[in-house]
């Protein structure tokens, strides 16, 4: 080839890039995309993902498949999604824990949670403060009070490396108390113990807590939101029962790997929103008692850049590490 025809050729290739890159934007999707969740199946986080996922593929015009790869506070999960090929097929059911938590709490972390590409914020997970109704205590002060004069070795229970402990972890921190941290593998098996005295308090979603609620078997001393939650009322905050700097309610939303194209970041935003927007989703975020999001990749950016040095003295405050 001749040098003339050789930079013709070049030319012509440079101007077809261009056009490439927008058919493939234009087809987008054309195959299954999958949403990796890293907890366990069958529970709320993992129910509202399968939901939502169900109903994007009214948008996206493909299948939105749902696995879990469950393990080490989410890490699993979340590394599997930071190493998989950037192309718009595989995202992450993003959590505080594996994004803003994992950073500070563990030693080694084998891939950058501050890599992954924010795509939409889907809901926030009310958490509420209780104690078994054998416990002497209406509020939290009296709750302080009676931990503080306890004759009796007191515990608390929650999944290692997760907001339940650091909440408790803090809790006995700021109020130099030295309730014995108990790690169970899931919120389920914990709740027997707490039921039964076993264990005497515990930070938890109000996703899990509030069957027991109303069925009369714990009794709630407050909510970590900024304000009161409509589930509960008469419960006042950690804020209103004294703890302005008390960490507020965890968060989900989808995540992308590193390099994933802004045509693909933008479309899966406009699912996620439209999604949030459909009766179904929300009446099931409800009988849940979680929080509708929503909004803009950047949006959720900014939720992530204002929680993670939050979330990372609280782990220090707490002593909180993993191995």
């Amino acid at each position: 080839m001749t040098p003339k025809r050789f930079l013709l050729s070049a030319v012509v290739a440079a101007l077809c890039l261009p056009a490439a890159g927008s058919a493939s934007a234009q087809t987008y999707p054309d195959r299954p995309i999958k949403i990796i969740v890293a907890v366990a199946p069958g529970g709320p986080m993992d129910t509202m993902a399968r939901f939502t996922a169900q109903q994007m593929q009214e948008s996206l015009g493909q299948p939105v498949v749902v696995e879990n790869r469950a393990g080490a506070g989410g890490t699993i999960g979340a590394k599997s999604v930071a190493t998989a090929e950037p192309d718009g097929y595989t995202f992450l059911w993003g959590t505080l824990q594996a994004v803003t938590i994992a950073p500070t709490l563990y030693k080694k972390l084998d891939y950058d949670p501050a890599a992954f590409v924010p795509v939409g914020l889907v809901m926030h997970l009310p958490s509420v403060f209780v104690v078994p109704v054998q416990v002497p205590a209406n509020t939290v002060s009296e709750f302080v009070t009676f931990a503080k004069n306890s004759r009796e070795k007191l515990n608390f229970g929650g999944s290692l490396a997760t907001p339940p402990q650091l909440m408790g972890l803090l809790f006995n921190k700021i109020n130099g108390l030295d309730i014995v941290y108990v790690p169970y593998k899931g919120a389920a098996p914990s709740l027997g113990d707490l039921i039964s005295a076993r264990t005497h308090m515990a930070f938890d979603g109000l996703v899990t807590l509030h069957p027991l609620i109303r069925e009369g078997k714990l009794r709630p001393l407050a909510v970590t939101g900024a304000t009161r939650s409509p589930t509960l009322p008469d419960v006042p905050t950690m804020i209103e029962s004294g703890y302005p700097d008390f960490p507020q309610d965890p968060w989900a939303g989808l995540l992308a790997p590193a390099g994933t194209p802004a045509h693909v970041v933008t479309k899966v935003n406009a699912a996620v929103n439209a999604a949030l927007k459909s009766e179904e989703v929300r009446a099931q975020l409800a009988r849940l008692s979680l929080v509708p999001a929503g909004g803009s990749p950047e949006d959720f950016a900014a939720v992530i850049k204002r929680d993670k040095p939050k979330w990372a003295e609280i782990v220090k405050l707490s002593g909180a590490t993993v191995e």
